[in-house]
């Protein structure tokens, strides 16, 4: 399937052979031994000697791993006990750098609520012991839970170094999350400190949330302290941030057992309560490690991935930090007052790595700008993108309005993992519409529904070899059966992980979309992305959402819902939607109905919620099928409703 896809970008022999990929082949060959002809065979080795490969990933990138005799001592998913009585922590290495560079920057944050402001290695271990003292005083030790409501800022990283070099556990909210949202999150794992901001500006507007922030405390019994960031008010009742912050100290971090939990992040919450994921200092370190030299980062870069505190991408731009780059964080609508805004400050911190969702590259396109003709992007080298498929529409506009001479490096994996499955790789070629390679010691691999391997085929992600970053456990989850039901349950032993993807003959890969809100077309499967390619395409439209409803002994119906750029949406538009999926996928995909609506429902980290809107149509309850409160856009769901009680 993955014909015809033109590569859009080699590096140079130089530039490939300065990558800390090639670096790491090099230091392979001179300690290990270890020669491979390609990286399809470096791959292959690597998810076949799982214990060689990891600990290579320490000895190479010098973690502070100690303490172990065995690596993986039974291959099994779930309950793989990755090395056994070693020690670590992940603060440990990130914090490393403040005695190796104190007077480098570590972090600069462009906020709409505080302006610029940037903190060195030194600033920002110092502060980090600020908060460490204090929380000791609030008797927060190995094992507490210090929860937060922070934007993605300066803050943010303060706040969860503190906490996690302590041995506490960590776990983020977005200021912007409903109500409802952030408690179903936090009161299942009990926290003894909460830590918040009152509120933001966002696109210009300033947002109080005071009486939400109280509400939060009072309905979380177990907290103990409280800890606030004022903007809109005084902080009454809560411990101000820099009276917290005011007795600046050395950092001191406590090293815990490698799968000592972390952090607790969530599922995205869409459909009933979200599942509390935990994820292990060891295993985020050595998989964020290697995620570090998939996109080439080290002490040199500086590393901007637009996120919200939210989303995972959040906790993953901390080992860019870990790798001793300096990281920009971006605090604000990234289309205020305009697109440009955030190429804007590509160009003045002179990044050279920048990251986002695909969609946000999609609204770049849409808007028509080029980033590339009226700003100096000349040290940016690589881009990211995740979230969901990006286009090979979107690949074409960054290389013709961005910059023709940069490594476009699209990744795709998740919250469940704090990782990446597929990856890029500055030592190949770039091709339109695919990522370059499956990730080092992640065994993706493409499976039919009986569990057979495919290539060149579109089949189920999944991964056959244990990942030290999977989550150790859901909290509360006390017989494992609903970690097993969320990724064991359809091939036993192997995690699947949701989504469509096809392996290319050349190692890469293309991915889909969720194979659970995957079209079914009279035996023809077909991931969503193929549609909203085609459809969001066209000048005329906005944004896109199809279902496809399948009924026991019927055919399937599939409904496709548009956001046309002006309303209404007319029969000429219609027929243009249906001529562009009849040449661009297939005539047998054509919907059977096309329906104007105002907004496509997506959650916070801006994916569309195709199977909360299925669920709804197949007759589901409104109230059920969706947390609105989780939601970018939770009015927009009102339209599906009354759409889905006109059907019967």
């Amino acid at each position: 399937m993955a014909e015809d896809r033109a590569i859009l970008w080699t590096p140079s022999p130089e530039q490939a052979d300065a990558t800390r990929m090639a670096a790491f082949l090099r230091w392979l060959k001179d300690n290990r031994g270890l020669t491979f002809a390609d990286y399809p065979a470096l791959w292959e080795w690597s998810v076949r000697d799982l214990d060689g490969f990891w600990t290579a990933i320490i000895d190479f990138c010098d973690l502070p791993v100690s303490g172990w005799s065995e690596v993986l001592p039974e291959r099994k998913m779930p309950g793989a006990n990755w090395f056994p009585g070693a020690q670590t922590n992940l603060v440990a290495q990130m914090l490393r750098h403040a005695a190796d560079r104190p007077e480098v920057r570590a972090i600069v944050s462009h906020s709409e609520t505080f302006g610029r402001s940037e903190l060195n290695w030194r600033e920002l271990d110092a502060r980090v012991g600020a908060l460490q003292a204090r929380l000791r005083d609030m008797g927060v030790g190995k094992g507490d839970r210090v929860v937060a409501v922070l934007p993605n800022g300066t803050e943010s990283v303060i706040a969860f170094a503190a906490a996690a070099g302590l041995g506490a556990i960590w776990s983020l909210c977005s200021p912007d999350m409903g109500h409802v949202a952030i408690l179903d999150r936090f009161r299942q794992i009990e926290p003894k400190v909460m830590i918040a901001q009152d509120g933001y500006v966002h696109g210009g507007k300033t947002h109080d949330r005071r009486e939400i922030l109280n509400d939060l405390a009072a309905q979380l019994p177990t907290i103990e302290h409280k800890i606030m960031l004022p903007v809109v008010g005084d902080g009454a009742g809560w411990v101000i941030w820099d009276e917290a912050l005011s007795d600046l100290q050395p950092a001191r971090v406590e090293m815990v057992g490698f799968s000592d939990p972390i952090w607790v992040v969530y599922s995205s919450g869409t459909t009933g309560n979200p599942k509390p994921i935990v994820h292990g200092h060891g295993g985020v370190l050595i998989e964020g490690a290697k995620q570090a030299l998939h996109q080439d980062l080290g002490p040199d870069e500086r590393f901007c991935w637009l996120t919200s505190s939210g989303w995972i991408m959040w906790n993953t731009q901390l080992n860019s930090l870990c790798a001793g780059a300096t990281i920009t964080m971006f605090v604000g609508a990234p289309n205020y007052p305009d697109m440009m805004a955030l190429w804007n400050i590509v160009a003045q911190e002179k990044l050279t790595y920048f990251g986002a969702g695909a969609a946000f590259y999609q609204g770049c396109l849409k808007a028509g700008i080029s980033p590339g003709k009226s700003l100096d992007l000349s040290a940016l080298r690589a881009i990211g993108s995740t979230g969901s498929p990006l286009s090979p529409e979107g690949y074409d506009w960054i290389y013709g309005q961005v910059k023709r001479d940069v490594w476009l490096g699209p990744i795709s994996g998740g919250t469940d993992l704090a990782g990446a499955f597929v990856v890029g790789n500055p030592m190949l070629p770039v091709r339109a519409g695919e990522m370059q390679c499956r990730a080092l010691g992640n065994a993706v691999r493409s499976f039919d529904e009986e569990g057979n391997e495919l290539f060149d085929q579109v089949g189920e992600l999944v991964c056959t070899e244990p990942l030290p970053s999977m989550p150790l456990y859901f909290w509360g989850d006390t017989d494992g059966s609903r970690l097993h039901e969320s990724y064991f349950d359809t091939y036993p032993g192997i995690w699947r992980h949701g989504d469509w993807i096809e392996i290319t003959p050349e190692g890469g890969s293309v991915i889909y979309g969720r194979s659970d809100a995957t079209i079914n077309r009279r035996g023809l499967r077909l991931g969503s992305s193929e549609i909203y390619r085609a459809v969001e395409a066209l000048e005329g439209v906005a944004d896109s959402l199809v279902i496809d409803l399948e009924f026991l002994g019927r055919d399937s119906f599939m409904v496709l819902f548009v956001a046309p750029v002006k309303a209404p949406l007319d029969d000429a538009l219609r027929d243009k939607i249906r001529t562009a999926i009849r040449e661009s996928v297939s005539a047998r995909f054509l919907p059977d109905e096309i329906i104007e609506v105002h907004d496509v429902p997506r959650t916070i980290s801006g994916k569309k919620l195709e199977v909360p809107v299925k669920k709804l149509l197949l007759g589901h309850d409104p109230a059920k099928v969706v947390n609105r409160d989780s939601m970018a856009n939770p009015n927009s769901f009102d339209q599906f409703v009354t759409y889905a009680a006109s059907r019967g």
